[in-house]
């Protein structure tokens, strides 16, 4: 049967309220031939989402009805692989607290691209060997930093690495520690200098149209080509949700990148000492 993920909107929920609702799904969900198998709920921005195996959207509809009358606002078809590549799971957490109760999380994560610049023209200037001895040193900075600030790998791009964070403030620290990083290998290796592109999006996965964190991740990838070799570009809601550190950030003004209709706010991250 096909995979689903659902969203609600549910003002004034909490984590109680929603734990109660997915276990009243789980009465229900047989009736209508559903296996509801896990959930994310971020009270801040008052957004739950649900993971459920279904014969179709009705069934979903259906079971969510006739538990709690918290009907989806919106449903679309997901590929498991790729849920469990974004946020780290397809069924529930293990419980993991003193009262035996799962820590849930929220479904809202930051994204991260990188770049590495001229990748093609150096693996024709040095050879295929010496350029692909050049990206192990990338993927081993990056996937450093990663495991460091509790990122999550998604896809390896050939030149670059697609990632995930649970929080903004964890990406751009990411994103910081990982230009350092270059620059410090850089230094210690000038024979082997690598110059790195970076850009920073946020949303959640359930978007309307249907897209799996369709504009977040657009976005990332069109500020990381849109970023100068050792700059990282993030989008305005990274600024924004970062507001404790906006000395971290410098005012680019806005661009339209391809693909989107409207202009959109970005901003550089300062990640060099002074």
């Amino acid at each position: 049967m096909p995979i689903y993920m659902d969203r609600h909107f549910i003002e004034g929920a909490t984590r109680h309220s929603i734990e109660n609702a997915h276990a009243r799904d789980l009465q229900v969900q047989a009736k209508y031939g559903a296996k509801f198998l896990t959930y994310w709920f971020d009270e801040a921005r008052h957004t739950a989402f649900c993971l459920v195996e279904a014969p179709d959207k009705v069934a979903i509809q259906k079971t969510h009805a006739e538990a709690h009358g918290m009907v989806p606002h919106e449903i679309i078809e997901v590929d498991p692989a790729v849920v469990a590549a974004f946020l780290g799971r397809v069924q529930d957490p293990v419980p993991a607290d003193a009262a035996g109760q799962a820590v849930n999380d929220s479904a809202f994560r930051a994204i991260m691209f990188t770049d590495l610049k001229d990748s093609t023209l150096t693996t024709t200037r040095l050879g295929e060997a010496r350029a692909l001895h050049l990206l192990h040193i990338h993927n081993a900075l990056t996937r450093t930093v990663l495991r460091e600030f509790d990122g999550r790998e998604v896809k390896h791009l050939g030149d670059g690495i697609m990632a995930t964070f649970p929080s903004i403030p964890n990406a751009v620290a990411a994103a910081r520690a990982i230009q350092r990083a270059f620059a410090d290998h850089n230094q210690q290796h000038p024979e082997e200098a690598l110059q790195l592109r970076l850009g920073l999006s946020a949303g959640e996965p359930v978007e309307e149209g249907g897209d799996f964190f369709g504009s977040a991740v657009n976005l990332a990838a069109r500020l990381c080509a849109h970023a100068q070799p050792g700059q990282i570009v993030a989008a305005e809601i990274v600024r924004d949700e970062a507001a404790a550190h906006t000395e971290e950030f410098i005012d680019l003004g806005e661009i339209t990148p391809k693909g989107f209709d409207h202009p959109q706010h970005v901003y550089e991250v300062r990640w060099q000492e002074g």
